[in-house]
């Protein structure tokens, strides 16, 4: 018999609305569709994109998915196992060795 993994449930910050502000319309599909296809299963499972953080950032995230054109977008999120959650902090935007959250550079 085979088992059925249960999906993650996937929470947006409050703040998620703002940093989706500095972001164009034309890329909310894609981030919405790759944080659904990545982190609904297996949030924990690194892999190319999908890595936990070495060091603790201001989120206090555990993990970081890139993807997107040139790699670019950067989703922080934590996972909540006992209660079966992805928590989104941050989306941004890297350009070069910059990261850029609600249009501010952030630094790592």
């Amino acid at each position: 018999m085979q088992h059925k993994q249960l999906p993650f449930e996937i929470i947006y910050d409050p703040e998620i609305a703002t940093h989706m502000a500095a972001i164009e319309r034309k890329h909310y599909l894609l981030i919405r569709d790759t944080v659904q296809q990545q982190l609904h299963y297996q949030p924990l499972v690194e892999t190319r994109n999908r890595k936990p953080l070495r060091r603790p950032s201001a989120f206090g995230t555990a993990w970081e998915l890139c993807f997107g054109p040139q790699n670019r977008f950067r989703v922080f999120y934590r996972v909540d196992v006992p209660e079966h959650t992805v928590h989104i902090i941050a989306i941004g935007v890297k350009i070069g060795n910059r990261l850029y959250i609600s249009g501010e550079e952030f630094k790592l």
